[in-house]
């Protein structure tokens, strides 16, 4: 009994400073990465950084204006949502309700390698094929486009969203189906009236998941979105060239003098996007138990 309960409070120990590692190690992330961004307002203001219309790290006059890099990676990730959220939460209901059980097992493997594939070789396909096409049936000088980079990010978050949304509506209970038939409705009308409000909670961690992935992709917008600092308009800004936070920060921070101006603005620009990052994971987490408390 002794060495039972020995077991157990080792354990439970375990586990506890393994959680507390998790939670130190991401406070020492954000203290790392504020301490070094915040350094750059002893040389630009707060406001200018904020809503500074021009990013120009090089110039004589130089300028770190956040705009054109926040509205570039927000164009990118709204195509990405608009792309990506209708399709993958239809296939999802298409596997998990519609498929036959074989159709279902032999599309479930290529979704997860498709999950699996680098985001280089997405990169790499977009710059070869989709390039070529936005390009030519636009008519524009270069493919390289926000739209591009939207299809991109919307087909890398799809396994994301599909392989999610499918887990939740497939843990469905099967009584609410079996009574919404009997009472004399049919299968669609279950599945959008009953079945997909169920699963309501895990579709939506599903999508803000799938939003999480398109933010924080870099190397795949690197590639495809012209790396161009303006402010896009809307909605022609879809085919104009752009550039992302995350693009900014990977093509730049190689070069840059270490405890610079730019260096620390690059740091900045790192912190603003682990903040929206947060924010969304909270307003995921509040969707999710709003949700969850209906169903419940």
């Amino acid at each position: 009994m002794l060495s039972r309960n020995y077991k157990e409070k080792t354990i439970e120990w375990t586990l506890f400073s393994v959680s507390v590692l998790t939670v130190v190690i991401l406070f020492l992330i954000c203290l790392f990465l504020f301490r070094d961004g915040l350094l750059v307002f002893r040389d630009t203001s707060l406001m200018d950084f904020l809503t500074g219309k021009f990013w120009y790290p090089t110039s004589v006059n130089r300028q770190f204006g956040l705009l054109p890099l926040f509205f570039g990676s927000l164009i990118v990730t709204a195509g990405a949502i608009i792309f990506a959220v209708p399709l993958g939460i239809a296939a999802a209901i298409y596997i998990s309700e519609i498929a036959d059980p074989r159709i279902a097992d032999f599309l479930k493997p290529f979704i997860e390698i498709l999950a699996g594939i680098p985001s280089v070789v997405f990169g790499f396909f977009g710059l070869v094929v989709l390039v070529p096409i936005i390009q030519s049936n636009f008519n524009l000088p270069t493919g390289q486009t926000a739209l591009t980079g939207s299809i991109m990010l919307g087909i890398m978050a799809l396994p994301t969203i599909i392989t999610i949304s499918e887990d939740a509506i497939s843990s469905v209970p099967s009584t609410l189906e079996q009574g919404s038939l009997a009472l004399g409705a049919t299968k669609w009308q279950t599945i959008y009236k009953v079945i997909v409000p169920a699963a309501l909670s895990g579709i939506s961690a599903a999508v803000m998941l799938g939003i999480g992935r398109a933010i924080g992709e870099t190397m795949t917008l690197m590639m495809v979105t012209g790396n161009t600092a303006v402010i896009p308009s809307f909605p022609e800004g879809f085919l104009a060239s752009v550039r992302t936070m995350t693009a900014t920060i990977a093509l730049e921070m190689g070069e840059v003098p270490q405890g610079s101006t730019h260096f620390h603005a690059l740091f900045a620009v790192g912190s603003v996007l682990f903040i929206i990052t947060f924010l969304i994971n909270l307003i995921a987490d509040s969707i999710k138990k709003r949700y969850q408390f209906k169903v419940d």
